[in-house]
């Protein structure tokens, strides 16, 4: 058996975007009636990620909670944001040419450290289904994170479940 089901999410454009999808893939697993198998809450887009965590209660002055807040400073330290042009190495004149040509402008381009952040923690997540739950273990959730500040857009949080 196969199940999929997608949902759009608000992102940002000031801060990095944290959504907790944890209920949503619930009912997911609810409406798929599978019992045992696998879910796999992934992100086309090349700016996001999906990880499990669990929740850290406290929030920050950012309006993150603190956990989700002490991630985005590792990656500020190992990965800054891209503040000036030619910081990093992309976006070059071939990609600003293109992005031109598909009405993106010049700052929408300039996302390189989301990019770079999003392929190092990765844009799925594998969550065991057993009994019809998810095995989340006592303090997991589910988030789908949206690392590109350039502006707010709406993104697309994919679950494919497979199972008996």
């Amino acid at each position: 058996m196969v199940y999929k089901k997608k949902f759009k999410v608000p992102s940002n454009d000031k801060i990095t975007t944290f959504h907790n999808v944890t209920e949503e893939a619930k009912k997911a697993v609810k409406e798929s009636n599978v019992q045992n198998g696998i879910m796999v809450v992934y992100s086309r887009h090349t700016t996001c990620s999906v990880t499990t965590q669990e929740c850290a209660f406290d929030m920050s002055m950012t309006g993150l909670e603190t956990l989700q807040q002490d991630l985005v400073d590792v990656f500020e330290r190992i990965v800054p944001e891209c503040r000036r042009e030619g910081m990093y190495l992309h976006p070059g004149p071939k990609a600003l040419k293109f992005a031109e040509e598909h009405d993106e402008d010049a700052r929408g381009c300039h996302n390189t450290d989301a990019h770079l952040r999003s392929s190092i923690l990765g844009r799925s997540e594998s969550i065991v289904i057993s009994d019809g739950e998810m095995d989340l273990g006592d303090f997991g959730f589910i988030y789908f994170i949206d690392f590109d500040t350039t502006r707010a857009r709406e993104r697309t949080v994919n679950l494919m479940i497979i199972g008996e």
